[in-house]
Order: structure tokens, then C-alpha cells, then sequence
């Protein structure tokens, strides 16, 4: 099973931040993951991770499925390290997101 280092991102959260850039709400299921993936490459690109993780779909331990700002991969073939990231690497990240702890690991849906 795929597992992935990151941190949690609610799509209320990227759709309110494509609404902020300037784009309309979206009405269809569609339009939504188009503005969510436009909110989190602009998210990922202000916060300085664009080059070193990626976005992926996540399952918490509770079977809640989440996007995950990954920064690390137990798959080879994502090419992100395996291990857990240093905290210069995803501090303004945690910042902008406003989370309190280093990212965790989480298992694909």
C-alpha cells in the first residue's frame, strides 16, 4: 500500500482560495477539482513546495478521504523521498495552513 508524508487540505479550503484568486465558485462536481487543483498548485507555488511534493488523495485512519500536500512516498516510482521531510522544507507551508505538528503519514484511498 501506498503511504504518503504530508498534510491534510480540506477542499472547502482550496475552493475558497481559487474563489480569493478571482475564479467563480463552481456549481458542478467537475468544476471543482479543476479549482482545487488551480487553488493547491497556487498554494504549493506561494509556499515554496511546488518543486520538492506533490498533491494526492489520502485516507485518514478514520476512512475520511482527503487531498494531502505530500512531501514523501514509500512508492519509487513518485520520485519524493521516503523519508520525512526537514521542517525548512515545509515550514511555510505549516504556516500558511495553519497546522501545529511536522506532516503525517497517510495511506492512499
Amino acid at each position: 500500500m501506498v503511504r504518503y508524508c504530508g498534510y491534510l487540505v480540506q477542499n472547502e479550503l482550496l475552493l475558497q482560495r481559487a474563489v480569493d484568486l478571482g475564479h467563480p465558485r463552481p456549481t458542478a462536481a467537475k468544476d471543482q477539482t479543476g479549482l482545487i487543483l488551480l487553488a493547491a498548485r497556487n498554494l504549493m507555488g506561494r509556499t515554496g513546495v511546488l518543486r520538492c511534493a506533490k498533491l494526492r488523495r489520502v485516507k485518514t485512519p478514520k476512512g475520511i478521504i482527503f487531498w494531502c500536500i505530500a512531501f514523501s512516498s514509500n512508492d519509487p516510482h513518485e520520485r519524493l523521498p521516503a523519508t520525512a521531510p526537514p521542517e525548512e522544507q515545509y515550514k511555510a507551508l505549516k504556516e500558511a495552513l495553519q497546522k501545529k505538528g511536522p506532516p503525517q503519514w497517510y495511506k492512499t484511498p
